[in-house]
């Protein structure tokens, strides 16, 4: 089947969800991922956290998604990566930006359209 014409992203969904929003602060609706937790270890967390986003665009690749997408997903995770990696501030933003969720919706409603326009020819 064409990767096009086949719109599962679970598998990205729930890495997305892990890497963004697994984990919850009790009474609040705060949520943050191990994106946030490995950008509190110095240099090394931040640098790590880009590069298991890296394979959820390279997933959207794969699906066949356009240039143009991969681009604002790569911009995505290095505004994620360049801002989480400043002290303090970085970690409330990478708990708040969750580049990971935004791409992986990227991907969803870009193939979700191109399913629908194959459905109408």
């Amino acid at each position: 089947m064409n990767p096009i014409t086949n719109p599962n992203t679970s598998q990205l969904e729930r890495l997305a969800g892990l890497l963004d929003s697994q984990f919850g602060i009790p009474g609040t609706k705060l949520r943050f991922g191990l994106d946030a937790i490995l950008g509190l270890l110095p240099g090394v967390g931040d640098s790590v956290g880009a590069l298991l986003s890296l394979y959820i665009v390279a997933q959207a690749w794969a699906k066949g998604a356009p240039f143009t997408l991969i681009l604002r997903m790569l911009w995505n995770i290095l505004v994620d990566t360049v801002i989480g990696a400043v002290p303090l501030v970085g970690d409330l933003f990478d708990a708040a930006y969750k580049s990971n969720n935004r791409n992986v919706r990227l991907l969803k409603d870009h193939l979700e359209t191109v399913a629908r326009r194959n459905a109408k020819t």
